[in-house]
């Protein structure tokens, strides 16, 4: 099993990788690569507080082949067309494969009545093509995925553990980070600010370093994040020479829960879900005035307004079109955490308001998780893909996370680019087909499901 630091903390390390960052984007990354890989993870605040176990809605995936076309022109269309094209085509090819190993890593996605996956539709979407855990398919993947991990003894995981810098290397390239403990209560705060703290830190050199350390919540007022994410990485790496793109480029989720003026700390979620399932927004007079499978950041932008029109501080979200018996199973968490603020989503509506969500831009990364400096990579929100263009579509962020933390993985571990998958049969068979990575741990863990039809 691997081993959990808590207490005394280590003195210089060496390792084969280090991944600074433990959600799903770092997780996966150390699941892809070969259990011969020494790896280092670290993680700033408790191993559960990362921005991964708190995505709601789901897990986007291209059903069949048909839909490739469309799922493409609905991803540029909510990125203002601003997108990479050649990284948008890559998620949509290989969201299959991803998500049959989620599968067989033990991730419970929701079925239908024939035991197929089924897929549920969130804003910008022509059609559901979302896969779904309940309303917390994010702590779902992550918890299954972090499971995996703790199973491998080629993996250590460091807690409360902060990186502060990037250590330089022959030629400029990176050779490792430097790290701190962090106490608990000063998990906020930011690198630059811990880096000026009296307490000793130690060097984790490593032959390739993955940042995947989450955006940047934690420096706004009023944000789903945790408040740890506060774009440690960015700082860091640009001091080392990485690009930094689109660092403008900021998502507003339109439903957050209003708990009143002033209200500190996370702001919690209601997700797009909701309303790809019906349910709607309303003003003070309760009527509907907007469309609310728009992208997101069209339907925040509608909200802002009512607010100003009504002279109020939230609008309200309806749950009358959708059935009881859905909202107390697929909802049923969203439903409790309203109940405990006072409001019984089945028979009355909530007061929702606008949250910083999401971070586009980030470390500027080519098709396969590198940065410009020779042995970084970024994967996750740290990174900049060019997936989501100026605005991410609902859903596309933990495939996104996923599919290059895959890629980076088959490049720190073969030295060249994984081949994107071949829309059609047999890549969309509904099978698991392994990573490709020679001895890879992914493979071991996934070969018991290996002939589980998800068709």
């Amino acid at each position: 099993m691997a081993p959990t630091d808590t207490e005394a903390r280590p003195s210089d390390i060496a390792c084969d990788v280090v991944i600074v960052g433990c959600g799903v984007a770092g997780l996966y990354t150390a699941l892809n690569l070969p259990r011969t890989t020494s790896i280092v993870m670290l993680s700033k605040g408790a191993i559960e507080e990362c921005d991964s176990m708190l995505a709601q809605g789901g897990i986007c995936v291209l059903p069949e082949a048909d839909d490739f076309e469309a799922y493409r022109e609905d991803t540029l269309r909510a990125g203002h067309y601003e997108n990479r094209l050649d990284t948008t085509e890559i998620m949509i090819r290989d969201s299959r494969t991803v998500v049959n190993d989620l599968v067989a890593c033990g991730v419970d996605l929701g079925r239908d009545e024939t035991g197929a996956l089924a897929f549920t539709r969130e804003g910008a979407h022509s059609r559901p093509r979302i896969c779904y855990h309940e309303d917390v398919t994010g702590q779902e993947i992550t918890t299954k995925l972090l499971a995996c991990v703790r199973r491998l003894p080629n993996v250590r995981i460091l807690e409360h553990v902060a990186m502060v810098d990037l250590i330089d290397g022959q030629g400029g390239a990176c050779a490792g980070v430097v790290a701190r403990p962090v106490e608990e209560s000063r998990s906020c705060e930011r690198a630059s600010e811990l880096a000026h703290e009296a307490v000793p830190t130690f060097a984790i050199r490593a032959g390739a370093t993955v940042l995947a350390c989450g955006g940047i919540g934690g420096l706004y007022e009023r944000s789903t994040n945790y408040p740890q994410l506060t774009g440690d990485a960015c700082d860091i790496a640009a001091a080392h020479g990485a690009v930094l793109e689109h660092m403008d480029y900021v998502q507003i989720h339109p439903t957050s829960l209003y708990t009143g003026e002033g209200t500190c700390g996370r702001a919690f979620l209601i997700s797009e879900s909701c309303r790809g399932e019906g349910a709607i927004l309303i003003n003070r007079a309760g009527e509907r005035f907007c469309d609310e499978l728009q992208p997101r950041d069209v339907v925040s932008q509608a909200i802002f307004a009512q607010m100003e029109a009504d002279g109020m501080p939230y609008v309200r979200l309806s749950f009358e079109r959708i059935p009881h018996e859905v909202i107390r199973g697929h909802f049923a968490h969203i439903c409790e955490r309203c109940l405990e603020a006072g409001y019984d989503i089945c028979r009355e509506p909530v007061p929702v308001v606008p949250a910083q969500h999401y971070f586009m831009g980030g470390i500027h990364v080519d098709t396969d998780a590198a940065t410009g400096v020779a042995g970084l990579y970024a994967v996750g929100e740290t990174s900049c893909t060019g997936v989501h263009g100026k605005n991410r579509l609902a859903s596309n962020s933990l495939l996104e996370a996923l599919v290059f933390a895959r890629r980076a993985a088959y490049r720190i571990a073969c030295g060249k680019s994984l081949a994107p998958e071949t829309i059609g049969e047999p890549a969309l068979d509904g099978r698991h087909r392994p990573c490709g990575i020679p001895d890879a741990a992914i493979d071991a863990l996934c070969a018991p499901s290996s002939g589980e039809d998800l068709s």
